[in-house]
């Protein structure tokens, strides 16, 4: 049977995590909680930097831009599942199938460079130390992330202007919780070769690189860190990037978690169910794992608190 060529299919079904209605409010509650969690944790990191000046340091600075990205890269996906179970509704817009993919590979892309970033931030602050100020200057942290932007929306505007030239059948059914771009492009009736090359291919090169940056940034901390003679100077050069190695090791782990639980089980349920790591907890643990690894923030947020305290206990008399 030839598939009709219908680029302009009006709606596609995401079939979620399971179609049991009696599972549908414990999904609701869980993934609200976790949402809330990760909007509250996120941006009270941001208000702790922002409002204490010992943080405005580019390590900081890019840490709110991470908190930043962790918010809308949840809000890209977990609005709209939630508003789907509590209207027992599996429909999504096309266009509004092709913004939330556009929107995903936006701020997943982002993740990824800031994570780079800051490794490199930590090795030009442990490895040349007394540089540190003159090549981490405002300007240039600016420009960093000005550069990740820039790389980011390109990507996402490539891929999504990829999946545009393609044909869909009717009832197109996408088995998962939001429009992951490769469970998008397997349910077009249209030849995807180009598509996946192009996916191969960026995945590679943008995946690639910034980990390839991240293993070499690390692995000449390594070295630095192993010629200091004391213990207690090993301890504190490598406390200052311990969160952020924390952080790296969860996105990446959980990321190819996915595709591997996706490639050897051919189940998409695994692969749904195994997105739900890097998607959602995720940028839910980012700010518990820089609040209790990090003692400058923990200071930090005690300092505002106080100030919050003095003020109310101010106003009350």
């Amino acid at each position: 049977m030839e598939p009709r060529n219908n680029t302009r299919i009006s709606v596609f079904l995401l079939m979620g995590f399971s179609e049991e209605p009696e599972l549908q409010p414990f999904f609701f509650d869980l993934f609200l909680s976790m949402y809330l969690i990760t909007i509250f944790g996120n941006m009270l990191i941001i208000l702790i930097i922002i409002s204490d000046a010992h943080l405005h340091t580019p390590m900081y600075f890019f840490l709110a831009n991470l908190s930043f990205v962790d918010i809308c890269f949840s809000s890209t996906t977990v609005p709209k599942m939630l508003a789907n179970i509590q209207i027992q509704s599996k429909v999504i817009t096309y266009e509004g199938c092709i913004t939330q993919m556009y929107f995903f590979l936006l701020f997943v892309g982002l993740d990824d460079f800031l994570l780079t970033v800051m490794a490199y931030d930590r090795f030009i602050a442990i490895c040349h130390p007394l540089q540190y100020t003159v090549i981490m200057n405002p300007q240039f942290c600016g420009l960093l992330v000005l550069v990740s932007w820039i790389i980011s929306v390109v990507h996402a505007l490539l891929e999504s202007l990829m999946v545009l030239r393609l044909s869909f059948c009717t009832d197109v059914e996408i088995p998962h919780f939001f429009c992951e771009l490769n469970q998008v492009v397997n349910c077009a009736c249209s030849d995807t070769f180009i598509n996946e090359i192009v996916m191969c291919l960026l995945a590679v090169l943008l995946g690639g690189c910034p980990l390839t940056g991240i293993l070499f940034s690390y692995y000449k901390i390594l070295s630095s860190i192993r010629m200091i003679s004391s213990t207690q100077g090993k301890y504190k050069a490598f406390s200052t990037c311990a969160s952020h190695l924390s952080v790296v090791c969860l996105f990446y782990f959980t990321t190819m978690g996915v595709y591997i639980s996706s490639s050897t089980t051919h189940n998409a349920r695994a692969g749904t169910t195994a997105s739900v790591l890097y998607t959602v907890v995720t940028p839910m643990l980012n700010p518990f794992i820089y609040s209790l690894r990090n003692r400058d923030i923990k200071e930090a947020l005690k300092r505002l608190l106080r100030r919050e305290v003095i003020k109310g206990h101010l106003s009350w008399h």
